[in-house]
């Protein structure tokens, strides 16, 4: 199967082995036109909105606390595209969201602003998995926690301490990855510095 995970519950994951491949993804193949329609659309309702690249899985299987998978480069425009269409057999959408805990046991969420395609969402810093979170080949989760948590409110998940377990929900929006960051700072310290 192309993704066989536990679906709708949490799942702990000891190993993960994602890894990018360079080729096309299989579901673009043939799409160019259908992209570019999707995202003249996207861009009349969301003008900041930008073209970068991000990752769609082809493959992701869990088994025994191992998930493996596959991945490839696609525009912004693509994963847009993809979105519209989903579910598709052939695709799925995975990130990660560090869990921010402040000193006084708070959890640290944001509000999208207007300009974002998830604009007024609320939910803990994160991104979708970019090539640069794959040194080598192989999906670095944390290293795409620390990067969103920095872009997206400057914090700098090096300055706290990971907890060392990772989880996993699969549902049918996309496969999220998670772990706890715990900060020194309380939760009002945290919201100055955001």
């Amino acid at each position: 199967m192309k993704f066989d995970l536990p679906r709708d519950r949490i799942f702990q994951i000891d190993e993960i082995d994602v890894r990018l491949d360079p080729g096309p993804h299989p579901f673009m193949q043939g799409a160019e036109a259908a992209v570019a329609a999707r995202w003249q659309i996207e861009k009349e309702a969301k003008p900041a909105l930008f073209d970068g690249e991000v990752v769609l899985l082809s493959r992701l299987e869990w088994d025994a606390g191992k998930l493996s998978g596959t991945c490839h480069a696609v525009r912004y425009s693509q994963f847009l595209y993809w979105r519209s269409r989903r579910p598709v057999e052939s695709a799925e959408h995975a990130y990660a969201h560090p869990i921010l805990v402040s000193a006084d046991n708070a959890l640290v969420a944001i509000r999208m602003a207007a300009h974002t395609f998830n604009a007024g969402q609320v939910y803990f810093a994160s991104g979708s998995f970019e090539p640069v979170d794959f040194p080598g080949g192989r999906v670095d989760v944390d290293l795409n926690m620390r990067r969103e948590a920095m872009e997206e409110i400057g914090v700098d998940l090096n300055d706290c301490v990971a907890e060392p377990l990772l989880f996993g929900l699969s549902r049918k929006e996309g496969t999220v990855f998670f772990r706890r960051y715990f900060s020194s700072l309380t939760a009002e310290e945290l919201a100055r510095n955001i």
